[in-house]
Formats: C-alpha cells, structure tokens, sequence
C-alpha cells in the first residue's frame, strides 16, 4: 500500500484586506504555493478566511480574485484533495465552489483522519468560553434567513458594504491576550479529553504548535504579515514559517 499524500494547511490570507498591492502580492504567492502542492500531488485543508469577504448571490459572485479560486478547481482536476473550511469572514460561501470547482466546502469544526491521525479541523472563532456576545451574533450571521435577506442588496452595495465593515471591525474588537497554554487549554482541550490528538485552528494570527503525550496543539499563523503553512507528513505536523514554492523574500 502507497503511503497516505503529503497534505498541508493554510488559512487567513485575507484576500481583500488591506491596499491593492499588498494583495497582488499575497495573491502571487498564494497561486505559487498552490502550483507547488499541485507539483507535489499534495492534499490542500484551507481553514478559513482566504477572502476577507465572501457572499455567494444566485447569480453572482465577487469577481476579485478568480485566478485563486481557478487554482483550487485545478488541484481538483488533477484528482487531488480540496477542503475549504470557512471562517468569520468567508462563511458566507454557498455551493458554487463545490458545483462548479469540486472542491467541498464546511463551515463547521470538522473530524479528519489523516496519516493515522484524528484531527479536530476549525477555523477556531467562537471556539472555548466567553465572547458570549460575539457567539450570538454569529448565530444570527449564519442563519439561512440572514442568508436570504441579504441576497436582496445589490452586490454593487452589499459587497462594499460589508468590506468596509470587516476592515473596520479589526479596530474596534481587539482580541483579549491569551498565552500559548491558555489558548491550548481552553480551545484544545475540550477536544482532546474527546480523544483527538490534534487539534488545527486558524483565526488567531500567531503561529503556534505545542507537542506532548502524543498530541499536537497547532493555530496556523497567516498571509498577511507572515506566509506561514503546515505541513503532515507521515503522521508528523511541521509548521513551516514560509510556505514552499515562493520566490526568496
């Protein structure tokens, strides 16, 4: 038996965030990341927030960007694994990736087994206790008449409307300071008392893996100061600063 494909993880490039040029760039070097998991014949987990916004209308959707989302129907096209899971500002995806791109599309934690593994895959908002306020809303966000009522916004309003309001939203809800234990604990723990052995967050912009008794606690940095990725191999994760395949800084 050929052992299991090489598979790495990626989340919050935020495309969409920030000035035109810096997200050329993040773009370029998302699309060679992706040339390089193709050439690898890899396995691709996106976990969350590649777009620093995404509404999928019935007819339409944004049109910025199209060459990442071709890049990840070509990786399905040469038969490779494809899992986007969303986030907390790509949640609002619908079924166009997976009808028209064959790549399959969650927005909750998900179970994996991978390389003699049992992974907890989340992009890791609303995850542990607290942020009680911030829970409720993302109730409501996620609910299908939510979904519904918004369709009724002209893309041409909606989508600058909520752009504007994400960019926004990073200014007036900082996140509280947690250290690399606490964060273990409260978001991985639950888990792993339910006998997972590791446990794959994005959301919180630090990359961070802890190891002991077997088990792997792992949050996967971002796109926008870094270009970190993980990559399991053998059953073994390694966080990689830079992701493989980008030119030399």
């Amino acid at each position: 038996m050929s052992p299991e494909r090489v598979a790495f993880f990626v989340a919050d490039a935020h495309l969409g965030h920030g000035t035109e040029a810096s997200n050329r760039i993040r773009e370029r070097d998302l699309l060679a990341f992706f040339d390089h998991v193709g050439a690898s014949e890899s396995a691709l987990y996106v976990n969350g927030d590649l777009f620093d916004f995404w509404f999928e209308y019935r007819h339409a959707i944004p049109k910025r960007y199209v060459r990442v989302l071709m890049a990840l129907g070509e990786l399905r096209r040469h038969g490779l694994p494809v899992l986007y899971v969303g986030g907390n500002h790509d949640f609002w995806i619908g079924d166009y990736l997976r009808r028209e791109l064959d790549v399959a599309f969650t927005d909750q934690p998900l179970e994996l087994h991978l390389q003699g593994r049992r992974i907890l895959l989340a992009h890791g908002d609303g995850l542990g206790p607290g942020d009680a306020g911030y829970k409720v809303l993302k109730a409501v966000l996620r609910h299908p008449l939510s979904r519904w009522c918004y369709r009724w916004v002209h893309p041409d309003v909606g989508i600058p409307l909520a752009t504007g309001t994400s960019h926004t939203s990073r200014h007036h809800a900082p996140r509280r300071t947690r250290t690399e234990a606490e964060l273990e604990e409260t978001l991985g723990g639950p888990f792993f008392r339910q006998g997972y052995d590791a446990v794959i967050l994005g959301h919180y912009h630090r990359a961070m893996h802890r190891r002991g008794d077997g088990r792997d606690f792992l949050i996967l940095g971002d796109w926008i100061e870094g270009r970190s990725v993980l990559r399991l191999e053998g059953g073994a994760f390694e966080l990689l600063e830079r992701a493989p395949g980008l030119a030399a800084p």
